[in-house]
């Protein structure tokens, strides 16, 4: 990690990443941050308003979509990074979205912090990255690949097999020299999931959090939370973003990777005040 950079805490309250896409076909809101002074105008607002994280990614990963050459996800990724860490010091974590060890090496160099790998380490090569760098890694299940991944995913029991594999990961990425308190699971909403299969990931977050690594809900925006709210433009669904902030909050999650961050702080502090309101089980309630 970068000396500069202050070292996360997730043991403590839940952080907010805020989102940002550097890419052109993002699934909400691609081409809006292509150009580098929109990048950085919008990651300092999430900053502003409560991010202590961004995570930044030149590859959508969004259904269908094709793999992006690691030299062109460079082109996008690194001048934001490198401007962020000028602009913004070490207050703030950035993180780079990536599956290819090149792309997350060279962020490292320009000043990111985290790797969030939606590929879950499938590389070995990353997680001795993370290691050799003492940097935190995010570790995402992903049923197929963002070309294949909705075309009828299919688990005998979603919850046990996603377990499953996110402690395997997780003991993986120990075994190749990751701090255990670096390791951060992230059960992939979306991520080759049914609508049936996501509402069962939200009713049994807890499952995840016992796992013993903290936990990171990407669910922001995402298209099942449209097919119950009947709303078709994924910016529509704020609300519902929200929502799943404090059912994830309830259940013990520590991260939540978001595209609008002030109205999923101000939802997570008030789930985080009703929670620390609560009367022990010995104090009367009349």
């Amino acid at each position: 990690m970068p000396d500069l950079v202050k070292p996360l805490q997730f043991q403590g309250r839940p952080l907010l990443m805020g989102i940002l896409n550097v890419t052109p076909d993002s699934f909400s809101d691609g081409g809006c941050f292509l150009p580098l002074d929109a990048a950085v105008v919008h990651a300092c607002q999430m900053v502003e308003d409560g991010a202590a994280i961004i995570d930044i990614g030149g590859e959508s990963t969004r259904p269908g979509a094709d793999p992006i050459a690691p030299q062109e996800q460079l082109a996008r990724v690194i001048p934001v990074i490198t401007e962020l860490r000028a602009v913004l010091g070490g207050n703030v974590c950035l993180s780079i979205d990536a599956r290819e060890v090149e792309v997350a090496d060279r962020a490292i160099a320009a000043g990111a912090g985290m790797i969030n790998d939606i590929s879950g380490g499938e590389s070995a090569e990353m997680l001795t990255l993370a290691a050799a760098h003492a940097v935190p890694i995010v570790l995402m299940h992903m049923q197929g690949s963002p070309q294949s991944m909705q075309h009828e995913p299919a688990y005998v029991d979603v919850i046990g097999e996603i377990s499953e594999f996110l402690a395997e990961r997780a003991q993986r990425a120990v075994a190749a020299g990751v701090s255990p308190s670096n390791i951060i699971i992230d059960p992939g909403i979306g991520f080759g999931k049914t609508k049936r299969h996501n509402l069962e990931i939200m009713r049994r977050l807890r499952a995840f959090v016992a796992i013993g690594h903290p936990v990171m809900l990407g669910a922001s925006r995402k298209r099942f939370m449209g097919a119950i709210c009947k709303e078709t433009l994924a910016k529509q669904l704020v609300g519902a973003t929200c929502a799943t902030t404090v059912i994830g909050v309830q259940a013990g999650v520590k991260l939540f990777r978001v595209h609008d961050v002030r109205e999923n702080r101000q939802a997570m502090e008030i789930a985080l005040g009703v929670l620390d309101q609560q009367p022990s089980e010995n104090t009367s309630t009349r």
